[in-house]
């Protein structure tokens, strides 16, 4: 199997960004394995999702939710809707294992809406399986520089 390409993955990260911000969910979650999970802990370091409560924790079954919920005019926590604009920077190949390979990048996130704006930051992580000519996310990790901050609801995904 050849390397990775610095490259390839960043072009990945950035294409999965626009698809957020343009709100493409369901193109989006065409990303995702059909095994994918999608993570945000609510502790810094926080080792496993099911033995402490997550700001954000969706199998596949619950991700496929959040994007029909997410999809739907009468969703009233995105009533109006956010609007998005992400910033992905400095990815690192941390793992590579065949087709597999984990993924670190820093990422910010300023959602607008009402006009009332937040800014998300932290290191993202992915876990991405070689398909084709790209990839597909077998996990996505979102650890938030202040993860155990009181945040309003957080519908968005990172």
């Amino acid at each position: 199997m050849t390397r990775l390409a610095p490259q390839d993955i960043e072009s990945f990260l950035i294409a999965e960004a626009r698809l957020l911000d343009e709100r493409r969910w369901d193109d989006w979650l065409a990303l995702f394995t059909e095994d994918g999970w999608y993570w945000v802990p609510l502790e810094e370091g926080q080792a496993n999702p099911r033995e402490i409560v997550s700001l954000i924790y969706d199998d596949r079954r619950l991700l496929e939710t959040r994007i029909r919920r997410l999809a739907e005019a009468a969703l009233h926590a995105q009533t109006p809707v956010s609007r998005t604009s992400r910033i992905v920077a400095n990815p690192t190949v941390e793992a590579e294992d065949g087709d597999e390979c984990t993924v670190r990048a820093k990422f910010e996130m300023v959602e607008s809406r009402r006009d009332v704006r937040r800014v998300f930051a932290g290191t993202v992580w992915h876990r991405l399986l070689r398909a084709g000519d790209g990839f597909r996310i077998r996990w996505k990790r979102v650890d938030l520089v202040d993860c155990d901050a009181v945040h309003d609801g957080i519908s968005v995904p990172f």
